[in-house]
């Protein structure tokens, strides 16, 4: 497994509240991810992105913080367009067996997502249902339409706790467990802004901007 890459994530034993809270003492625990790549032109301003991962016996944990400019959010419906926002996102392979399948999961950043189990990268993939999605506890420090966009700096959380069971509703599963390893990614987006960007953890090798390519995921180490 290519693991130029590498995330190790702490495991819990109590469960984390959800409040959008970056400084919370759960979280000084862990390593922070920086989102520094970019895919496509690199945009005039450069958000200063990190992310946290954390699981338990149930439920994974993520958290981003983001320095952010321009920032720009319309979408209200679940599964709709959240990348056209200010909006970060974890893509991740939860079977060991299959890593060229994965979830993309995208929330905006007044906490609207997208949730899909991609089998054939762009060509087939199932859609979670809004109930299943709505298990999904996501909290941030913004909220509602955001429109036109800021022009000053933005600083912004979002965290969310995924349950295991969802996704084993729609796919097979390696359970994270000491040793395990998933692959994955995180990004930072915005298409419909005055400062549109591609940010990675990883580097894509591809001219276009294309956040579905599984080979260039990097490795989640459970510990």
């Amino acid at each position: 497994m290519n693991c130029d890459f590498n995330y190790h994530i702490t495991q819990r034993r109590d469960p984390i509240t959800i409040d959008g809270s970056w400084n919370k003492p759960v979280w000084q625990k862990a390593k922070p991810i920086g989102i520094t790549n970019f895919m496509g032109s690199k945009p005039g301003f450069f958000p200063v992105v990190q992310a946290k991962m954390m699981y338990d016996d149930d439920n994974l944990y993520v958290i981003f913080n983001v320095q952010d400019r321009y920032v720009r959010c319309i979408t209200t419906e679940y599964n709709g367009p959240v990348w056209q926002d200010s909006c970060v996102e974890f893509f991740f392979s939860p079977d060991i067996r299959q890593p060229g399948k994965y979830f993309n999961l995208e929330i905006n950043c007044a906490g609207i997502p997208l949730m899909h189990y991609n089998t054939v990268p762009r060509k087939e993939a199932i859609h979670l249902e809004i109930n299943d999605l709505k298990k999904i506890d996501i909290a941030g420090s913004l909220h509602g339409i955001i429109d036109p966009e800021t022009k000053g700096p933005v600083t912004w959380t979002l965290e969310y706790k995924m349950p295991l069971a969802i996704l084993a509703k729609y796919a097979p599963i390696t359970r994270p467990a000491k040793g395990v390893q998933w692959k994955a990614n995180f990004y930072k987006i915005a298409e419909n802004n005055s400062n549109p960007h591609y940010l990675t953890w990883t580097v894509l090798k591809n001219e276009i901007p294309d956040f579905h390519l599984p080979a260039f995921f990097g490795c989640l180490t459970f510990e």
